[in-house]
């Protein structure tokens, strides 16, 4: 199964730059705040996606990172087809923080949705309408042979055709997210084969973070 299954795209967030196959979308200075990032991020695709504004920043950073790697990859007609996988370090504590600091007036139901990391998944599959398989786990660092085996396990046990996986993790001043369109059978020439090395060399090449 696995020489079946090829890397199709890739996106990447991080250090004010979102970008897709190693090309900048678009870009700030590394002073803007990340909050201010995301925002003038979202205003630059020109998305129109007003529920975008009350999403916690995890959720933001994975909505606007799933917007750049799905632009061209073809109109989803089946929504059982496609899966999401995602992993993280933080889990939602970026949320759970802010909803922690809340309680001291009055604590906020807006903020409460978030503290869970998996709600990025429910934003992801309601805007893009998908009803696959998906989860969320939790690493310490990004784990490209636990992708490698889950997704492909995914492929060979149920009927997906493409897969959205990767990393995404949002904690006060520090964010990245680097995410994998994987497809099955795809002729492209510029698709990756979908490995454990390929995954981690894209990886690598988006992160200030250091893989163990």
């Amino acid at each position: 199964m696995t020489d079946l299954l090829k890397i199709t795209a890739y996106s990447f967030a991080g250090n004010n730059t979102v970008g897709k196959n190693g090309n900048t979308v678009f870009e700030v200075s590394p002073a803007m705040q990340p909050e201010d990032f995301l925002q003038a991020a979202y205003q630059h695709l020109n998305i129109g996606y007003p529920k975008f504004y009350k999403m916690d920043n995890l959720c933001k950073l994975g909505f606007l990172a799933t917007e750049v790697l799905l632009q061209g990859a073809g109109k989803i007609t089946d929504p059982f087809a496609t899966a999401i996988v995602l992993t993280n370090a933080n889990a939602s504590l970026d949320a759970d923080i802010r909803y922690y600091d809340s309680l001291a007036n009055i604590p906020s139901p807006a903020l409460f949705v978030y503290t869970l990391p998996n709600i990025v998944i429910g934003e992801i599959s309601i805007r893009h309408n998908l009803k696959g398989e998906n989860a969320f786990f939790i690493f310490e660092t990004f784990d490209a042979s636990f992708i490698e085996t889950y997704v492909t396990n995914l492929f060979s046990t149920t009927a997906i055709e493409r897969c959205i996986c990767g990393w995404i993790d949002f904690i006060k001043d520090s964010y990245e997210a680097v995410l994998f369109l994987v497809e099955k059978d795809h002729r492209s020439n510029e698709a990756k084969a979908f490995t454990k090395d390929n995954l981690n060399n894209i990886y690598l090449k988006h992160t200030w973070k250091k893989q163990h």
